[in-house]
This record gives C-alpha cells, sequence and structure tokens, in this order.
C-alpha cells in the first residue's frame, strides 16, 4: 500500500514539475530539432510592442544566451542606436540601413531581436525565414496597420510565416475601450512619419471609423 502510494505520489509530483516548468517557458523548445522560430509581436502604438520585446530579450541575456539586437537606423526617435519604448525601458541594439545587413552582423547566435520592422523592406521576410532555418529564436516587433488602417510594409507576411504572433493593444483616448488604429493627428500623408503622443492616439474601431469620416469633411 505504502509502495503503490509512493509511486504514485512521484508521478504527481514529476507531472507537477513539468507542467511548471511549461508555465516558465516563453516558449516550448524541441531539442531534438535544429531549427528556430519567428515570434511577432504586433498592434498599435502605445500597445507596449517594444516594451514586450525588450522583457523577451532581456529574459534570453539573462539565460545567459547569446542575442543581437537591430533596429532600422530612420526610427531615431529617443536614441540613435538603442531600442527605447515610450515608457523609456530601453536595451542595447544595432542600427542598421537594410534588413540585409542583419544577416552579416548575426552571427553564432541564439535570439535575434528586430524592433519597427514596418520600416524594413520585404528582404526582411527572408532574413527572418533564413534566421530561423539556421536555429535562431527571431523576435519581431512592428506596427500592423498605418495610419490609414492598412496593413503596414512587410508586417503581414511576417505574421503569415511566424510560428507565433502577440497581438497588443493600447486604450483607446475617446472611447477608453482597446485601441487597434493609430489615429494621425495631422494633416501630413506621408507614410513614414515618426512621432509621439502629439502626432498620434491609439483609437478603437468605433472612434477611428468616425475620425476618418471627420477627416474626409474637410
Amino acid at each position: 500500500m505504502i509502495k503503490n502510494f509512493n509511486f504514485v505520489f512521484t508521478n504527481l509530483d514529476k507531472k507537477i514539475q513539468k507542467i511548471t516548468h511549461l508555465m516558465f517557458l516563453e516558449i516550448p523548445v524541441n531539442h531534438k530539432e535544429n531549427l528556430g522560430w519567428i515570434e511577432v509581436i504586433t498592434g498599435s502604438m502605445f500597445s507596449g510592442k517594444t516594451e514586450e520585446l525588450i522583457r523577451r530579450l532581456k529574459r534570453a541575456q539573462f539565460a545567459k544566451q547569446k542575442v543581437e539586437i537591430f533596429k532600422p537606423k530612420i526610427d531615431n526617435r529617443y536614441h540613435d542606436s538603442n531600442i527605447v519604448s515610450h515608457d523609456r525601458n530601453e536595451i542595447h541594439s544595432t542600427a542598421v540601413e537594410t534588413a540585409k545587413e542583419i544577416l552579416e552582423l548575426a552571427k553564432a547566435v541564439d535570439v535575434v531581436g528586430i524592433d519597427e520592422a514596418q520600416f524594413f523592406d520585404n528582404d526582411i521576410i527572408d532574413v527572418c525565414n533564413e534566421l530561423a532555418n539556421n536555429g535562431v529564436r527571431v523576435i519581431v516587433a512592428g506596427l500592423d496597420m498605418d495610419f490609414m488602417g492598412k496593413p503596414f510594409g512587410p508586417m503581414p507576411y511576417l505574421m503569415a510565416i511566424a510560428e507565433y504572433v502577440t497581438k497588443v493593444h493600447a486604450v483607446c483616448t475617446r472611447t477608453g475601450n482597446l485601441a487597434h488604429y493609430s489615429y494621425r493627428l495631422s494633416d501630413d500623408d506621408k507614410l513614414v512619419l515618426l512621432g509621439e503622443t502629439q502626432d498620434y492616439e491609439p483609437l478603437s474601431r468605433a472612434a477611428f471609423f468616425k475620425a476618418m469620416k471627420e477627416r474626409q469633411k474637410k
């Protein structure tokens, strides 16, 4: 009776340990396969994309994994090279002109982080695929839609090829509901316009639709 009880208790303990282990893994790792994967973090402005990217990358660094981080040179709002969130949380990165530079600079790494991926051309898709196929965990953050509510640059393709997609939301400044649109406050119609809270506000679908109708009347 005692032996049976010990056997059941031991098996239960092993199952609990396994569940606990999985709970605290970002992504379950299959050590039998020598392939990486792609994670995409996306959403509107002020939704916490960069904050979540930094959190995952710092966890990887804490685990002594070799991490390389990149961002497009065009994004110099807070720092020329570092990735900086709206909350001023930051992590060291390398600013690059083109996506292809990432392949040249990311050698013998475990994890590659890429911020503001919407500003890269479509080469970023092949770059992420090649890295993942070479065993690298690729974590990409970027806006899913532009200021007109249209899919932004290579982001739809990256979401399609990614194994894991996390869509984060801001809070609508007009309704208090979840927001997933980045509404531009100025009349500038350039596709790429770097800005902050004075230039953009996160809106829900209803608020964005109303704001766009009002803009068209002007």
